[in-house]
Formats: structure tokens, sequence, C-alpha cells
């Protein structure tokens, strides 16, 4: 007997058509429920960045939940992936980058890595964009001198450079103001050996040579710091009226600290390159930590946007108490804000519509005003390269005073006078 074929009407016709339009609908709002998925390289261990590392993640998460919260983008959520990553290597860096690639994130969003080429050149192929806190001048290059390979790279933050160049003008600004007489207008200069520091210690060398300020020394240190001894030593022979410590790591400075405080440089002015932020430093060196200064070019502001922030952050983590990281706490929410604002507009899947989208964005943060629409891709400094505040990230200098780390500077942006330290001369 031979097989058959059932007779086709009109009536099953249409309703072949209507179950392939049914499945097509269902197939497409499934699609379009998909998350959107941001790549996070975030260092678990090592023995440096870890603590930056976990505060941008959770501002990450802070963001992504408040997002979610309010219905995703166009319907889909944000789904944030960690990567463990070895920022310590090039070997390392790379491997995780590559990681990303392979699992097809439709953006990444990293704190920093110490070594940037690597990651740079690992995602030099998927465009998918790569935003990041590398706080590099390297960073900037790279992108400035191939704007066709590294067009999908935008950095968050101004270069490390300004830390140099912004801090012979913040001391002038601070001697104006009467809060502060020096002993000297000597600048002794404690340097770590890693591009990093080296790149801001060169800076400010060239930026004192036109201050009212000048260089009495250079000492260098070579991390992991075992002793501070001989650098005290040297500091208190040397007597410069500011010492600038040059280095990164809050549970080093935080050592450095409390050495300092026990037996420290009468009448000096001692400033820690943005390791205290991290919220190692006030823990470790406890009331050591008072009257010692800070900076960093990316932080977050304590006006009402950033205070809003800072609210909702310690709510979610600290409920109990603790001490909140200053800034990639701010860095980690306000990049996952951008890329949720531009997606918006741009679809996920179509990397060159979404870059070229972020170039076009403007977005006042909780760390400041992000514009990427320059041959670096990177915010603008304030004051040194933009004079208007909402047009660029502002250099916060910071005073620890009565165990609270309080904004001193800029003017716009401060909640408190600068206090002569423990160790000066009342």
């Amino acid at each position: 007997m031979k097989n058959q074929r059932p007779a086709l009407n009109r009536r099953s016709l249409g309703l072949s058509f209507i179950a392939a339009a049914a499945l097509a609908s269902a197939a497409g709002a499934w699609a379009q429920a998909k998350p959107i998925v941001i790549g996070l390289p975030i260092a678990q261990s090592g023995p440096a960045g870890v603590a930056d590392h976990a505060d941008y993640l959770n501002g990450a998460k802070l963001a992504a939940k408040e997002i979610n919260a309010a219905g995703g983008v166009n319907g889909r959520k944000i789904e944030l992936k960690v990567f463990d990553i070895d920022i310590m290597t090039p070997e390392g860096t790379q491997a995780t980058f590559r990681k990303m690639v392979d699992a097809k994130v439709h953006a990444i969003a990293s704190p920093f890595v110490l070594i940037p080429t690597p990651a740079m050149e690992a995602v030099a192929r998927y465009k998918a964009p790569y935003l990041h806190g590398n706080t590099q001048e390297a960073s900037l290059d790279l992108v400035k001198a191939n704007p066709s390979k590294f067009s999908h790279i935008f950095q968050i933050d101004p270069p490390e450079t300004f830390y140099g160049a912004g801090f012979p003008a913040f001391l002038e600004q601070l001697q104006a103001s009467g809060a502060w007489k020096p002993i000297n207008n000597k600048v002794h200069i404690i340097r770590e050996q890693i591009a990093y520091t080296q790149t801001i210690s060169k800076a400010t060398e060239a930026a004192l040579k036109s201050s009212k300020f000048e260089l009495a020394k250079v000492t260098d240190i070579q991390f992991p710091v075992q002793d501070w001894g001989p650098v005290l030593q040297d500091i208190r022979k040397t007597g410069a009226g500011v010492v600038m410590v040059n280095h990164w790591v809050a549970a080093e400075l935080a050592a450095f600290a409390k050495q300092f405080a026990a037996n420290p440089l009468p009448g000096a002015l001692v400033y820690l390159q943005y390791g205290p932020s991290q919220p190692e430093f006030l823990n470790l060196a406890g009331k050591a930590a008072e009257g010692f200064v800070w900076g960093t070019v990316y932080g977050a502001y304590a006006d009402k946007q950033g205070q809003a922030f800072r609210d909702a952050y310690r709510k979610e983590y600290l409920a109990s108490g603790g001490v909140m990281g200053l800034v990639y706490t701010g860095g980690g929410y306000d990049t996952v804000k951008i890329l949720a604002q531009n997606w918006k507009t741009a679809d996920p899947e179509k990397f060159d519509e979404v870059n070229a989208g972020l170039r076009k964005l403007s977005y006042r943060g909780v760390n400041g005003f992000y514009s990427f629409n320059n041959p670096q891709q990177a915010p603008k400094h304030y004051p040194l390269e933009v004079k208007n505040i909402e047009q660029g990230m502002a250099h916060l200098f910071v005073q620890v005073q009565n165990g609270q780390h309080q904004i001193i500077s800029p003017n716009v942006l401060k909640e408190a006078t600068f206090k002569p330290a423990p160790w000066m001369a009342k």
C-alpha cells in the first residue's frame, strides 16, 4: 500500500501559518529578553589591586541592581559576569581578556590592569566596548596612535600624569588660603618603581620647576616595602616641608603612617598618593591616619548626587559598619550606568553602533563628567584641562580628619578646611 500524503486545505494551511507566526513571535520575545552581559575582569587574590577591584565590582552590582529593578534596558536585564584575573603579569592579563572574548560578552568593564597593552591587544579584533580605569597615559597614547584598531576602548578617568601636574598647584592654593604655612618650600618624593608611579614622579618633578616649590630629593622604594625605617630616617634627615609618598598600596601606606606618626618630621605636610582611598588604610592605620593628605584624579564626589550614591552604597554593603572605598566604587557604578544609557538607543549586539554612541555620549556620574569625544577617548581633568567642573573629572584632595576622609579641594566640592596634622606646630 502506497503512503498517502494528507490533503492540505485552506483551514489547515491557515493554522500552520498561525502556529509558525506564534513560534517566531515567541522566539523574538525570547531573544529580546536575553540579558545584556558585561564581562568584569576582577582580581580575586594577589599582592595588590584586590581592594580596588572589589570596590569596583560592588559599585557595578549596585548599578545593575537599580537598572534591573527599573525594568532593565528595553526589557533586557543587565548581567554581570566576573572573570578572575592576574593583573601582575601580561600573560595572566591577556588570558582573562581572551576568556571574555570567547564568552562573547556585550561589553568589558574593568577597574584597571597594571600592564595595559596585553589587555588591549587581546580585544583588538573583538570590538565590544571596553571601558577601563587604568589611569595611564600609555593606554591613551595607544588609542590615539591607533584609532581604528582601538576605537572601542575608552578610559573612564584622566591619566596618572595629572597626579604630578596637579600636586604643586594644590600646595600653592593651600598655602595661599592661609590654612597651611609650610616650614619650607622643599618637596621630598618617595618613589615606588612601577611605571605608574614613575610617571607620576616625573610629572611632579616637571611641575615643580614652574611652581613656588622645589624638589629636595627623590628616594626610591621597592614593592613590597618590608621596612619603612630607612625611608623615615631619610625623611627626617632631608627635612623637606612636603613629603610625597608616591605609592598606591593601602596596607603598606598604613604601615608607613603608623611609623611616621610615632616619630614624625615636625611641621611637614605628608601626602600619600591615592592608596588611602582603599578601605584598608583607615582600618589598618587607625588613629595614626589622622592628618595625612591624599589625592585622586577620579573619585566619588560628596555633592548631592555623590552623597546619594554613598548612602545607597553604605546601605547595600556597609549596613553593619565599615569603611567605604571612595574611588572605584563610583567607577564601577558609573560605567554600568553609562553602558545602560547608551544601550537604550544602540543595539548591544551591534558593536560599531554602540561604540559610536559612546563617543557622542555625555554623562554626569557620581565621579564627575564623562565625555569620550576626543582622540584619547577619555574624560578631561579639572582644573588643568577644563575650567568648568561640569565638563571634566575633578582632581580631589582629601584629608583624614577625626577618622573620616574629608574632601579639602577643590573649593567647589570641599567638605572641610585643611587642619594641621597632629605633628604640626599649633
